[in-house]
């Protein structure tokens, strides 16, 4: 390049002094980025290699065996509304509904997990464990195992402690913690609430099978939203740091060593083959999304939906309606109605009131139901969509008294509902 520009510049001694001043300027390299003259490494690469030599060897593999089952096809038949990312390991074509038995074949996954505590317990994803237990247990299933390797050794076997469907959380226990290799750092948990895009980012995991990988990015946004997560909507860590499928459950650190969040899923990229890969969107689950989970994983069993303390009502987005709909009806322009009160819930004893009647839209052949209150604040503070007030209803604990602002009938009024865990829950239920 110095040649070519040089060359051009033949006989023109102003220019070629100018380019001799730019030329020693540029190699001035500002203090961050000079020579370690220890390793020959720059700062920022001596950072990312210190923090991978003192954690990398925490960062587990975590492989799974489920055994073969027999299912019929109203079990499979969910399997076909997930997302690539969730169902890239089904064992299986998708299957039309019928009356039919299928079996399904042994199967082996794999992904991530790392070391948070020197007793022996590694935080993964839900998602990765879950095809290995017994239903709505942490018992893992006749003919199914779970397994862990650190860097270097040989597959531990580890317990499952806790789990959270919610989060698309999981909480691991070695079997025999005196197994634990020796010199092992555990990660340690970030605040997220500082977090920053721009920042840092690296991943460690396995993809592919590809033990103990690195990867490096930056924070490309927080607060960011992605369904299929979980089963609340929650504000995610979203990163460039390359992640494939293999890196689920692994952690996401920052230049600290510290976990920003757990990685979970992509948007995939998927080549010619049908291979996916890494599309440079990927994201996690907040640190402190974990931290604030991780007393309920250390208690043992399954948290989700139904087994948390609730409303019990059926819901739906005000925006969902069309403006003169709402207009007409007298209802606000955002809100979340409430379409059912379940028998027994919280919602009932407290006397929240649901839909008592339905519309005809045109082209709609069986109408749509009316919203009866309308809840607009949680606890003071307003909400416009379902996913804002479920995220803050799941965070309670039973017996929390939660105060909502409601529209029955043009006005508004405040309702004390003491939260209890309903018996049974729906799709679109908090």
């Amino acid at each position: 390049m110095n040649k070519f520009v040089i060359s051009n510049l033949r006989g023109h001694a102003a220019a070629l002094a100018a380019l001799a001043v730019m030329a020693v300027g540029a190699l001035q390299f500002p203090a961050a980025a000079q020579a370690d003259t220890d390793g020959g490494l720059l700062e920022y690469e001596a950072n990312t290699v210190d923090i991978v030599e003192t954690y990398g060897p925490g960062v587990v593999a975590v492989d799974v065996t489920i055994a073969g089952r027999t299912v019929s096809a109203g079990e499979m038949a969910p399997f076909g509304q997930l997302p690539d990312f969730l169902r890239e390991f089904l064992p299986f074509e998708q299957q039309q509904p019928n009356d039919r038995e299928y079996q399904l074949p042994s199967q082996e996954t794999a992904g991530s997990g790392f070391l948070i505590d020197e007793d022996g317990h590694i935080v993964t994803n839900f998602h990765v464990i879950a095809g290995a237990l017994e239903e709505n247990s942490v018992d893992i299933s006749e003919g199914s195992s779970v397994e862990v390797s650190f860097p270097d050794a040989s597959a531990l076997e580890v317990e499952v402690v806790g789990a959270s469907s919610i989060y698309d959380l999981a909480l691991l226990r070695l079997t025999d913690p005196e197994e634990l290799p020796d010199g092992v750092t555990p990660i340690e948990l970030g605040d997220t609430a500082d977090l920053k895009p721009g920042q840092k980012a690296i991943a460690i995991g396995n993809p592919f099978g590809f033990e103990s990988t690195v990867t490096l990015g930056i924070v490309s946004a927080v607060g960011r939203h992605f369904p299929y997560i979980g089963e609340v909507d929650f504000p995610l860590v979203q990163t460039d740091a390359p992640i494939n499928p293999g890196n689920s459950g692994g952690p996401l650190l920052d230049s600290s060593g510290r976990l920003i969040g757990v990685n979970t899923a992509i948007i995939p990229n998927v080549s010619a083959t049908g291979d996916r890969g890494n599309l440079g969107i990927g994201f996690a689950v907040p640190a402190d999304i974990v931290a604030s989970v991780l007393p309920e994983l250390r208690e043992g069993g399954i948290s989700s939906i139904p087994t948390r303390p609730r409303l019990g009502v059926s819901i739906r987005d005000l925006s969902a309606y069309p403006p003169e709909v709402l207009r007409q009806l007298g209802l606000p322009e955002s809100g979340v109605g409430i379409l059912e009160v379940e028998p027994g819930s919280a919602a009932e004893e407290a006397g929240l009131e649901g839909s008592s009647f339905s519309i005809n839209l045109r082209g709609v052949a069986d109408g749509i139901e009316v919203p009866g209150d309308v809840i607009v604040e949680v606890n003071g503070e307003p909400v416009e969509q379902a996913s804002e007030l479920q995220s803050r209803i799941v965070a309670m604990q039973e017996g929390d008294v939660v105060t909502l602002g409601i529209i029955r009938d043009g006005e508004q009024l405040e309702v004390d509902v003491p939260l209890k865990v309903v018996p049974s829950a729906g799709d679109e239920e908090d």
